[in-house]
């Protein structure tokens, strides 16, 4: 028997996560992803196929610190609720990606919460 790696591990966690949730045009989809060095957050109408607001830390107006730590993620999080308020959305669906919802992943909710998201 095979082991498989974190990677493919994540990928089967968030298959099983996108089977159950989906985003609407009135409750969008925050689809959250970490690499080594950048935070992603985006929300998507996934009836739509479309993104309707995003952030990460390889934009120029963020300052990026080089690695996708708590203190970026939490700045991503007030980001993405400060776009999604002026797109006037303010329920969406919460997708983890895959990854456990514990460090970076509560900080970018919790700073979301915070800036007016309602999940």
């Amino acid at each position: 028997m095979s082991t498989l790696n974190r990677r493919a591990k994540r990928s089967r966690v968030h298959f099983r996560i996108r089977k159950k949730i989906s985003g609407t045009a009135a409750r969008p989809r925050l689809a959250v992803f970490f690499s080594n060095q950048h935070v992603y957050a985006q929300l998507i109408d996934d009836e739509a196929g479309r993104t309707l607001a995003a952030a990460s830390t390889t934009e120029k107006d963020v300052e990026a610190t080089g690695a996708a730590n708590v203190a970026a993620a939490t700045r991503i999080g007030k980001l993405i609720a400060e776009r999604a308020q002026k797109s006037n959305i303010e329920n969406v669906v919460f997708d983890r990606g895959g990854f456990i919802f514990h460090g970076k992943v509560k900080a970018l909710a919790d700073a979301a919460r915070e800036g007016g998201l309602k999940f």
